[in-house]
This record gives structure tokens, C-alpha cells and sequence, in this order.
């Protein structure tokens, strides 16, 4: 199933993705191996994941957790779920 997820990186910056396998991607972070960004801001460690419906809805919603303001972003980390307003 696919997961939305946000790394906190070793500068504190946040990275949202998406993937079928997380433990996979995460160790992929850690590699160098991950995304561009991640590369740079090594090591990630998971703070926040999400199951989606399908690829699209995890694509849908990782598009909209990437524009999130970081205040609203650190929230979602500390809620722990779907954000206050519903979106999941």
C-alpha cells in the first residue's frame, strides 16, 4: 500500500515523499541514494507516515503536504495522522 511520509534530515529540514515500501526508502536516505535533497541532509529519520488509497492519492497528498508552511508540517509531525482538518 502506498505510504506519504516526511523525514526530519540532520539539519532539522523536513522532506516529504511517497513510496510502496518504506523501510526500503529510508534506508535508500540513508544510502545517498534517495532523493537529490536527501543526499545533501543525510541521515533522515522518519517522522511522520500516512497510507494512501492508491499511487494517485499518495501523489495527491504528498503534492499537498509539500505546500504546507514548515509551522504546519511540524503539526501534522506531532499530531501524528491525518492533519486537523481531515485531509487524509
Amino acid at each position: 500500500m502506498p505510504t506519504v511520509y516526511i523525514v526530519r534530515c540532520a539539519d532539522g529540514t523536513l522532506y516529504t515523499g511517497w513510496t510502496t515500501d518504506l523501510d526500503r526508502r529510508i534506508a535508500q536516505h540513508n544510502a545517498g541514494r534517495g532523493a537529490a535533497y536527501t543526499r545533501q541532509h543525510r541521515p533522515v529519520t522518519l517522522v511522520y507516515r500516512e497510507e494512501a488509497a492508491d499511487r494517485g492519492a499518495a501523489l495527491r497528498r504528498e503534492r499537498e503536504i509539500k505546500r504546507y508552511d514548515r509551522r504546519r508540517k511540524e503539526q501534522l509531525v506531532r499530531m501524528g495522522g491525518a492533519d486537523e482538518a481531515g485531509d487524509a
